[in-house]
């Protein structure tokens, strides 16, 4: 068996489910997190307390998708009112079990479950003053920074006040849920950089990353959790807001837009389906082509192709048909098969393409080596010409706030033309969104949004060892 070689695409961050005063919590965070699955592929986890009575903890996660972590798994085991769930792809940190979340610690206030998206630019000082203060860590992710922070915390101050304490000492983008024996916290940190929202079913309080957690377990969406805010919900849903960290540059990421959240979500207050089909019409007018056909690249690209196809008139057909039941790993073939790995996930449409002309539409173009194996796909399906149009500007700068991207020489805007990339993935032309383009689909201007992938403006700054934190510690056999 070996790993399925992954489209050139950037990786997902994290997704956030939590649950307050309902019976079957765990069951709840179970699907918050099935519906986010696509923001992270590699672990999963739910973390379950009990209030009523002698308080109880228990803790269920595992490498993989949320229904092979979760397969025939006894929700019993879970019981309580109240629960927090996590899917993980990898940013900060390594492939290891103890890295995979929620976590879990008995600190001097009791029980303590955490769940985080997001990167610290701080953590490696942090990590390193607390080690030598005596701390012992168990895994190599930022998150357990918050755990240490808070158990060092001085006994003599409300909760609250600890937790505040702790949070103004890290830098970087967090969304937060902090469950304890009796309270759920939500975070944000104070440049909004990852999003969390707080929605309700009848008596249930719930947060999560997208709303379209909400929609799957039949919540209302209330409102965003506001950058730098935390919401304290206690008892039967006495719910405290609290904004300890004063002014900041609101900075969210733009990039949920153009790839990351699901197209059903809304994200910052915007649908993000409508946001997608603003992006390929403004990408049809800032860059026309005459063609037959326009060709979304699945799925990522096929919002923005709908937009395109609208705004030029150009009719859209599903020149790229996508497997959807590829699982994470799968049978080596006994022989070569060139481009095996995008093979595996998509497969052109011949008796579409055959003869055409063809404007392919595509969220980005990172490394280039997925869209020069399509364009060969699509060119030996029959394609006369193959124009390539990017629902965003060039990529030229890596992620340091939660989201895995390659380093900036591995980006190929950042070394390349745009002419110069467009030789290399054999098209006959190739062409990006403006940056206005991309604010005027957003409806906003610029320095409202994170935009430090397109723009190399890092809103809080980045580690300066960032490429070596990439690296596990040790190796697993």
């Amino acid at each position: 068996m070996v790993i399925m070689e992954e489209l050139d695409k950037f990786r997902e961050e994290c997704g956030l489910i939590g649950i307050w005063n309902n019976k079957e919590a765990a069951n709840l965070a179970y699907l918050g997190i099935f519906a986010q699955q696509h923001r992270g592929q590699e672990g999963a986890g739910v973390a379950a307390f009990r209030h009523n009575g002698e308080t109880t903890h228990s803790l269920h996660k595992g490498f993989g998708l949320v229904q092979e972590v979760f397969s025939d798994f006894d929700f019993a085991k879970l019981p309580g009112e109240s629960a927090i769930g996590h899917v993980r792809y990898t940013t900060a940190g390594g492939h290891r079990l103890a890295n995979v979340q929620p976590f879990f610690a008995d600190i001097n206030c009791g029980g303590l479950a955490v769940a985080h998206n997001g990167n610290l630019v701080n953590a490696d000082p942090l990590r390193q003053e607390l080690i030598e203060e005596g701390a012992i860590f168990s895994a190599t992710s930022d998150t357990e920074v918050f755990l240490h922070l808070l158990a060092r915390s001085p006994l003599n101050v409300p909760l609250i006040e600890r937790v505040i304490n702790s949070l103004k000492r890290v830098q970087g983008a967090y969304s937060l849920l902090m469950l304890f024996d009796d309270r759920l916290l939500a975070v944000r940190d104070p440049n909004g950089l990852r999003p969390l929202c707080m929605g309700q079913l009848d008596d249930t309080v719930v947060f999560a990353s997208e709303t379209c957690a909400f929609d799957l377990i039949g919540a209302r969406y209330v409102r965003d959790v506001e950058p730098g805010e935390i919401i304290e919900v206690t008892g039967k849903n006495s719910i405290k807001s609290y904004f300890p960290f004063g002014h900041a540059k609101e900075s969210p990421c733009i990039f949920e837009y153009i790839y990351f959240a699901r197209p059903d979500s809304s994200v910052f207050g915007r649908n993000v389906y409508m946001v997608r089909k603003r992006l390929g019409a403004e990408l049809a007018k800032e860059h026309p082509v005459k063609a037959d056909y326009v060709v979304p690249v699945p799925d990522s690209g096929l919002t923005a192709a709908v937009g395109y196809s609208q705004a030029s008139g150009i009719p859209l057909e599903m020149g790229l048909i996508r497997n959807h039941y590829v699982g994470r790993t799968f049978i080596e073939p006994k022989q070569s098969i060139r481009d095996f790995g995008v093979k595996i996930k998509l497969n052109a449409n011949a008796d579409v393409l055959a003869g055409k002309s063809i404007v392919v539409v595509d969220d980005s173009i990172v490394r280039g080596t997925t869209s020069r194996k399509l364009v060969k796909m699509l060119r030996d399906a029959g394609a006369r010409e193959v124009h390539m149009r990017i629902s965003s500007p060039p990529t030229t700068d890596p992620c340091y706030y939660g989201i895995d991207t390659p380093i900036k020489d591995e980006l190929i805007a950042a070394r390349q033309s745009t002419d110069e990339i467009a030789k290399f993935i054999m098209v006959d032309s190739l062409a990006y969104l403006s940056m206005d383009g991309m604010y005027r689909a957003v409806q906003s201007t610029q320095g409202k949004f994170c935009d430090a992938c397109f723009s190399g403006k890092y809103p809080i700054g980045a580690p300066v060892d960032y490429e070596e934190r990439q690296k596990p510690l040790f190796k697993v056999v």
